[in-house]
Parts: structure tokens; sequence; C-alpha cells
């Protein structure tokens, strides 16, 4: 004895069904033939399921995009299926269908409603695996997710077991009265949250700064706070509630760039216009600021002791504002100096007699003058940090000076140069041109920088142009006294291959040159070969 499965109309009430229909059957259970379980609605649906559920959650658990269009295409033939066997998922069975066949068509239609979910869920969260970047925070996020299983919830509800939702959700106010004063300070920073993301007040990836100083860019918002990570790389969790009501400021808004203000005071030893070319030149020779809006210098304030000057600049973003200040700082100093201008002391620090600055230009100048403008420039260098005072005193004695107007080629892309050249002044741009023609800025040069390094110590062309931003001076430091120091103090050439080494890691144009340059014991071999330096 068993049950068989089979199609059937009837007529004979005024109308006609054309549905499933369990009738009984007093043969064996063998009766059922493969053909009669391959076309079972039963099978098939429950087949579809078990068959989608194993690609979409293991084979393409790590394929999202691909994920999205199979559960599209599976829904699709899900729903298909059903309505061809006479299933409608959002329409409640008939009193008189029989108990077996609406076991059925509950389950079928719990299937169909699950998957919707899924499918509705993954659309969802297509459009942040696209943009690879999320737009929103994770709270938008679970509240949609939460609306669509809800949904699905209350589908199943109201068109599998036939509850009356209405009455429910009217019935369970209490309840939710109830919950919602338990939860009040939970559902405060809710709605908070919510509250923050439609007003777009931040967005993830923003860095903010609140009025009491906490500060750190936003890395995740949801249902309950928002975490932020300072500078110190800790997290900082805020409750919603609490940063709904604090006053804050978002450093990446309206657009990425920050504006940076720096303080600089200088002692009056000329004009203040003269002292505000060189800070613009500073300035115009960074490769941390921004060129748009063009950097600022405005003079505060004058008197015996100081000139003060404010600079103002932009950063491509609040992060790197620290480096940038770092490195303005280090050109501000090198342009001073190049320039022989004296840095004033702090306001505090200063009597009312104006001896101090002048002592200081004083003591100053008698360096400069006892030194020599081409030995202070050898100091900078660091290929030249180990030579004593007396070989650097013979090399300096060997240096061309060299100007150079403003938009005047100083070397060619891939032209050999014999010597070291050493900016004493000005700016110099370091432009790369590609095969199409395209001109690509890589850096710019201050006081203090070289080039020409590619040339004399490895014997190969050099990889960009070089070209004077302003007026420069260049001193230019031979291959020949190069020579004789070498070969006098051959260890020179270990200690110029480390330096050089360490300069070359990831600024060289090709992954085979980067590679050869990263090895000092090939640069040795190089060196030793230009220069004809013997072996120790």
């Amino acid at each position: 004895m068993g049950w068989c499965i089979s199609r059937v109309s009837d007529h004979g009430v005024g109308h006609s069904r054309k549905g499933l229909h369990f009738t009984r059957n007093e043969s064996n259970v063998e009766e059922l033939h493969l053909s009669d379980i391959a076309t079972d609605p039963f099978v098939q649906t429950g087949v579809l399921a078990v068959v989608g559920a194993l690609i979409t959650q293991i084979l393409l658990r790590r394929y999202p995009a691909r994920r999205l269009v199979f559960q599209l295409i599976f829904f699709g033939g899900l729903t298909a299926l059903l309505h061809h066997h006479g299933i409608i998922p959002y329409e409640i069975a008939p009193d008189t269908t029989p108990i077996f066949e609406r076991i059925f068509v509950a389950l079928a239609k719990i299937i169909w409603w699950i998957n919707a979910a899924w499918l509705l869920t993954a659309c969802a969260r297509a459009f942040l695996i696209f943009e690879r970047r999320p737009r929103e925070g994770r709270l938008i996020q679970d509240i949609v997710v939460g609306v669509i299983y809800l949904s699905a919830f209350l589908s199943i509800v109201a068109y599998v077991f036939r509850a009356p939702v209405g009455t429910l959700i009217a019935t369970s106010g209490v309840f939710a009265v109830i919950l919602g004063l338990a939860l009040q300070s939970t559902l405060a920073d809710v709605f908070s949250g919510i509250a923050l993301n439609l007003s777009k007040a931040y967005e993830v990836g923003d860095w903010i700064v609140l009025h009491d100083g906490i500060e750190g860019r936003v890395v995740e918002t949801n249902w309950r706070a928002t975490h932020l990570l300072n500078s110190s790389n800790d997290l900082v969790v805020l409750p919603n509630s609490g940063l709904a009501k604090a006053q804050l400021t978002n450093l990446s808004s309206p657009n990425r760039s920050h504006g940076v203000k720096l303080t600089i005071r200088l002692a009056p030893t000329t004009v203040p216009s003269a002292i505000s070319d060189v800070l613009r030149t500073a300035l115009l020779s960074s490769n941390a600021i921004t060129p748009t809006p063009t950097p600022s210098v405005d003079i505060k304030s004058l008197d015996a002791q100081a000139i003060e000057y404010e600079l103002s600049f932009r950063v491509r973003d609040f992060s790197t504002s620290a480096t940038a200040k770092h490195e303005v700082y280090d050109l501000i100093y090198r342009h001073v100096r190049a320039a022989g201008l004296v840095l004033a002391p702090p306001r505090e620090a200063v009597s009312t007699s104006v001896a101090i600055p002048t002592a200081a230009i004083a003591a100053s100048s008698s360096s400069d003058a006892g030194r020599g403008m081409s030995l202070r420039l050898l100091d900078a260098v660091p290929l030249f940090a180990s030579l004593d005072e007396a070989e650097k005193q013979a090399l300096a004695a060997t240096m061309t000076k060299r100007a150079y107007r403003k938009g005047e080629v100083l070397v060619e892309q891939g032209r050999k140069l014999d010597s070291l050249m050493i900016v004493r002044s000005g700016v110099v741009v370091v432009l790369r041109f590609d095969e199409d023609g395209g001109e690509s800025e890589q850096s710019r040069l201050a006081p203090g920088d070289y080039f020409g390094e590619d040339g004399l110590f490895m014997g190969t062309g050099e990889a960009s142009t070089v070209r004077a931003l302003t007026f420069a001076e260049v001193y230019e430091v031979g291959q020949q006294a190069l020579a004789k120091l070498m070969k006098d103090r051959p260890s020179m050439v270990d200690e110029i291959s480390v330096t050089l080494s360490r300069r070359a890691k990831g600024t060289a144009a090709d992954a085979t040159l980067s590679t050869e340059l990263s090895s000092a014991s090939w640069l040795v071999t190089r060196i030793r070969q230009l220069f004809e330096v013997p072996h120790v």
C-alpha cells in the first residue's frame, strides 16, 4: 500500500482546477517507475534546491559576481518550475487542498521565499562589490538585510501558514513597547546611526576630529557604534548616540585635500619680499604638497628681532599632512641656508636687545666664508659622508659652478653624464618621457639634492630629463677628482656603493635595473671598472 502522486483535472462543480493530487493506491509502492519519480514535482523542486545551495554556498563562495549571476538564473528556474506545476508562492492554497499536497506546497513556497531573500541580499551587496569601496557604513547594510529577511519571514507566515500578519503585528505592539524600554540606550544608538548615515556627515574612509580632541579615520559604522582608527593605529569605538550630539570636523570633506599652515620666523637680514621669494621656492620644491591651489606665503609680523611668515599649502589627504610638514621644514632649512638667511629664535626666547640675531648672522657668515659654499654642499650629500675634512676640501677645490635659467634643460633623458651635479640653489624638476612623447613629473630637487649618479658610477644614460623650474645654481663634481680619491682610499668604493644601493631601491626605471642597483656587490664591481680602482 502506498501513495501515488499524479496530475488530474477536476470538472463538475462549475470550475476546473489543474494541479497536484494525492490518490490512494492499493497496489504495491514498486509501481512508481523512474520516469514517474523524475517528473515528480516534489523531487524536481528538492533536487533543484539542493543543487542550487551546493553551487552558491560552496563552489561559488569566493566569486561574488558569478554567484550573483547564478542566483538570478537559479531563482528564475525555480519560479518557472513552481508555476509549471501550478504553485503560486504569493497565493494562499485553497482549503480543499489535500493534506499531503498542502505540505509539499508549503515546503516549495518556503524554499522559494528563502531563495528570494538570498537573491535580494546578494543584489543589495553587489553594489558594494562592484564599486570596490563601501559607500555606506555597515549600519545601512544591516538594516537593508534585516528588512529583507523580516519581509520574507512575514510572507512565509502569511502565504504558507495562512496566519493574519496584520493582527500578529498589532498584538505584538505591547511586547514592542516593553522591548523598547528595555533597549532604550541601544535604540538611541541605532536611530542616531541612521540619522548620521542619512545626513552624510561622514563616510567610511573619512578622517574626523571631535570637539574633545578625539580623531581618527572612520573604518566602520554599524548599528551601535562608529569605529575610528587613530594615528597611533588604535581602534576607537564611539557610540552613535554620543557621536550624533558631538561637534565634529570632517577633514576629508568636501574633498580629500587638506590645508596645512606653518609659522616660520627669520632674522631680518634682507627685505621681507626677498625672504618671501625664498620661502615660495622652498614650497615649490616640495613633492608632498599639491600644486593647486598655489601655496601662499604671508607676512604676519615684523620687528627688530624677526619677520614672522605663515605658509599655507594643501596635501592630497589628511593622513599625509605630517609627512608633508616634515618635508617642508627640511626644505625651508635647506633653502634658507643656501640663500644665506638665518632662522630667528622663538618669540619667548628673544630679549629686547637685537644682539642675538646679529651675533647669529655674524657667526654664520664667518663660518660660511671659512668653509666655502662648495664645502658646505659636500656636507649635505650622503655619498660623501665618510670623507674626512681634508678629503672634502680637496674635492671641493675641483668643483665647478654652473647657473641655469628658468625652463633650461640641465640634462636630457638618455644622455650619459660623467660628473655628479649637486643643486646649490633654486628648484629643478625631474621629468620622464614615454615612447609616445608623454611627459610625467617624477620628483623635484632642492638645495643639497643631486643627480647624474647613473652615468658617473654605472656608466648608463640618465633615466629622466632634468629641467630648471626656477633660476638654479648647480655645482659639478668631476669623475677625475673622484677617481683620485678612490685610488688613494679604495674603501670609498664600498661606502659609495652602499649609499647608492639604498637610494636606488624602488626608484629605478625598470625591474631589471632596480635589481642590479639594489646589489651593493654589483655596484662595487661596476665602479671599480669605471674608475680603474684596484682590488684591495
